[in-house]
């Protein structure tokens, strides 16, 4: 059997994509997507991500991690998905898509630049040290001082494996501020077990943290990650947090099939 696929990136999150609005693809072959997945053996992606039919909306997301298991929200990969969809001709310039955390609201320019609505985060967990926060995938956010020379693999992969979030674990963000609207990430993402060069639900978090714990009174926030630069920006009323959106590329990088 031979699948086409494309793979997209946005700010060096890279994703392998499927049209799947057929039902062809074997979504239970857990081990495949692996596959499909790795770098050496396969096509290689920090996941893959199936583009199908949804009757309340333009399109559905499905999203797998780069070990095979379905995942909750991808930021970067929703972004990506929304410029895969305009480029099958699924949508023009604006949408609407289901995913695992519920509908999503995005628009794409024809420079590649999507903005992607992520949902409402209210409940934030603020501790000595660290803050916890959902916005559709869960992440732990904590400041260091010396990020360019963090060990985000090491340290980030004991809190996600230590007893501060048991079996489910979390996302692990470390963050240095830069300046009142611009901060650094690096982020040891659940899933590919490793730092990634983006996480646009981290990214997301980061943002809302910064302004939670009063690090940035600014709504509209630039988050420099290793593979480029997102914008996060917001609402805030009380301690809720709405109108959240997520912008930045999303690139095609080639297509082909591959044969399982």
């Amino acid at each position: 059997m031979q699948i086409e696929f494309y793979k997209y990136q946005g700010t060096g999150n890279d994703f392998v994509m499927i049209d799947n609005r057929l039902g062809a693809f074997p979504k239970e072959d857990t081990k495949l997507v692996a596959h499909l997945c790795n770098r050496r053996f396969g096509i290689g992606g920090d996941g893959l991500i199936l583009l199908e039919n949804d009757l309340e909306s333009d399109f559905r997301m499905v999203y797998y991690n780069s070990d095979g298991s379905q995942s909750t929200m991808c930021g970067n990969g929703g972004r990506c998905l929304v410029a895969f969809a305009k480029k099958l001709n699924v949508i023009e310039n604006s949408t609407s898509f289901n995913a695992v955390d519920g509908l999503h609201h995005a628009t794409v320019n024809d420079d590649g630049i999507v903005s992607l609505q992520m949902i409402d985060v209210s409940n934030i967990k603020i501790e000595s040290g660290y803050t916890f926060l959902d916005t559709g995938s869960p992440h732990h956010v904590q400041l260091v001082a010396d990020l360019e020379n963090y060990n985000v693999k090491e340290d980030g992969a004991a809190i996600r494996y230590g007893e501060l979030y048991g079996k489910p674990g979390s996302n692990i963000n470390f963050v240095r501020k830069i300046d009142e609207t611009t901060f650094s990430l690096r982020t040891y993402e659940r899933g590919v077990e490793d730092e990634t060069l983006a996480c646009g639900t981290g990214a997301t978090a980061v943002a809302i943290a910064m302004n939670a714990t009063a690090e940035t009174a600014a709504t509209s926030i630039v988050i420099n990650v290793e593979g480029g630069k997102l914008v996060v920006s917001f609402e805030k009323k009380d301690n809720q947090y709405t109108n959240v959106f997520l912008k930045g590329p999303a690139e095609f990088v080639f297509q082909g099939t591959i044969e399982i």
